[in-house]
């Protein structure tokens, strides 16, 4: 699990474990990792954790977000990071992570008036499951029944509907799928054991389901929902 150490002048204060997908910085109380002082605005900084991936992106602050003394926006976070609020100092350690790094720099750029799609992922094979069967006893005993393997997690799929690209599909095989346009609006879809959802990543303006604006937190994606992301309008449904 990902951990931030909070620091002043080389002297540790706080570890703080990022178990929530959105850990917000700043310097009012409600904020997941409160700096009190001036030089930290009220709302500073989020931090979205997506499985073992996390990004960074600052909040329109008055004094600006460093991460190893570059400014930034936005920022995908890897091990050994050092996230810098005025004097205070935020170092990001993970064991994990950086396989969605690529995945993120190449989001699917969503643009009404697009010549071309975004190039689909590669399906994923699955091999069927083995079944172990035991011989059958020597004296007439009967092998053991087999056990039913377990069923495979359904493909999500997204159609897109308006815009250049409308009738082209996308299919959501890997963990982590970035859609969207970077600085304006960007949005994550996840495939998780328990199905598919999408989380609000970048922007002002929240994603669009079946008609409502979406929250800060992770939403179920369902057959036959309609998304709007960055003017885009796409259906996700489950692969036949």
């Amino acid at each position: 699990m990902a951990k931030l150490i909070l620091s002043l002048d080389g002297l540790v204060l706080k570890e703080y474990e990022l178990t929530k997908e959105r850990t917000t910085i700043g310097r009012k109380p409600h904020n997941d990792v409160q700096i009190d002082n001036l030089a930290v605005s009220g709302e500073h900084a989020v931090i979205v954790t997506i499985l073992n991936d996390s990004f960074l992106e600052d909040l329109g602050s008055t004094n600006g977000t460093l991460v190893n003394g570059q400014p930034v926006k936005k920022h995908f976070l890897q091990n050994n990071d050092v996230v810098e609020l005025g004097k205070y100092k935020l170092k990001y350690l993970s064991e994990q992570g950086g396989q969605a790094k690529m995945d993120f720099e190449k989001t699917m750029v969503l643009r009404p008036g697009a010549a071309q799609a975004a190039a689909p992922a590669t399906p994923r094979s699955f091999a069927d499951t083995a079944i172990n069967q035991t011989p059958a006893a020597l004296h007439g005993g009967e092998p053991p029944a087999p056990r039913p393997a377990a069923p495979a997690q359904r493909i999500g799929m997204l159609q897109i509907l308006t815009g250049g690209n409308a009738g082209k599909e996308l299919e959501l095989t890997k963990p982590l799928t970035t859609m969207g346009k970077p600085g304006v609006q960007v949005a994550v879809i996840t495939r998780r054991p328990q199905g598919y959802f999408i989380t609000h990543v970048e922007g002002a303006q929240f994603p669009i389901l079946n008609g409502k604006t979406l929250d800060a937190q992770a939403h179920a994606l369902n057959d036959h929902d309609i998304v709007e992301l960055a003017g885009v309008k796409m259906e996700f449904f489950f692969k036949a």
